[in-house]
């Protein structure tokens, strides 16, 4: 068993989120898997699934900032906060991160966050073509890798784990929008 902080990982690779000892679980969402057979246009999919990436998103709001963490309601940072709305989606993590330092993206010249999105997401979507459920990735200087994320909650407005506070959903203003270095779609199936 591969331990993380605030869940663990079962031998089948599923997640289990809970409290070190506790035995608190946090149930799963209704993944983002294919159409129901009953009506499904791409449409209709792609609005349900979205609406679930949101809905989970907002579920961490208020959960504390805490470097290297993805509980709900304990702690997490940006990237804890993806991967735990990827758990609460999809049952179980494509691939645990490396431990990181705060200065990860900077050290190592790597887009590492980038590279991991176009594995687990897909090919990037156009800044322009970004909805509600897509995830962004944000780069504090042109030349710098992708160093931070979140869920885009509205056409105006996200939710990030916010360094020294808590997830919070935050207005798309100007200069956030123009740090966006990528927009990925959750997929339909993984």
């Amino acid at each position: 068993m591969r331990c993380m902080m605030g869940g663990r990982f079962m031998s089948d690779g599923r997640a289990e989120d809970h409290l070190v000892g506790s035995g608190v679980a946090v149930p799963l969402i209704r993944p983002c898997g294919p159409p129901s057979p009953r009506g499904g246009e791409e449409g209709d999919w792609g609005a349900a699934c979205a609406e679930r990436v949101v809905a989970a998103a907002r579920s961490w709001i208020g959960t504390p900032y805490r470097h290297q963490a993805s509980l709900k309601g304990v702690g997490c940072d940006c990237l804890g906060l993806v991967r735990g709305v990827w758990r609460e989606l999809y049952g179980s993590e494509p691939e645990l991160p490396p431990a990181y330092q705060p200065d990860w993206a900077e050290r190592s010249g790597e887009d590492r966050l980038r590279d991991a999105a176009r594995r687990h997401f897909g090919a990037e979507i156009p800044v322009a073509e970004m909805r509600p459920g897509d995830l962004l990735l944000f780069c504090w200087r042109p030349d710098l890798p992708a160093k931070h994320a979140g869920i885009l909650s509205a056409g105006d407005r996200f939710i990030h784990a916010y360094e020294q506070a808590a997830v919070i959903e935050s207005a798309l203003v100007p200069s956030w929008r123009r740090r966006i270095a990528g927009v990925f779609r959750f997929p339909q199936k993984v």
